[in-house]
């Protein structure tokens, strides 16, 4: 173990749920307004994880009023409560980027069994 993996080791969280690509999530993102803090949910199916340790990140993409709205996370953010898994998705792929330039009912995925 090198000294970066050291210093690092104390900002990740060990208590993530675990997801995966393709799992539609609940993210439980704290938002400040002034002096006042709320707790904001974003739901959407996971379509990319990227990079490792404390610098790890994940995209969530949702379709709102028709519009695709994609937003990325840090995985190890303090400002991220939690994680919930509503469902698993079935793909075959690491990057879900294809679903960008599907619409309606050919956007959405598989449940896995």
């Amino acid at each position: 173990m090198n000294l970066i993996d050291i210093v690092e080791k104390k900002d990740i969280k060990e208590d993530q749920t675990p997801f995966n690509i393709g799992d539609t999530v609940k993210v439980h993102v704290v938002i400040r307004e002034g002096e006042k803090e709320r707790i904001q949910l974003f739901q959407g199916d996971v379509i990319a994880k990227k990079g490792t340790g404390s610098s790890a990140s994940f995209t969530v993409r949702k379709i709102s009023f028709g519009t695709g709205v994609e937003r990325v996370f840090p995985l190890h953010s303090k400002m991220i409560k939690k994680i919930d898994v509503v469902r698993h998705g079935k793909v075959r792929r690491a990057k879900l980027y294809y679903l960008r330039k599907l619409r309606g009912k050919a956007a959405r995925l598989k449940e896995a069994k």
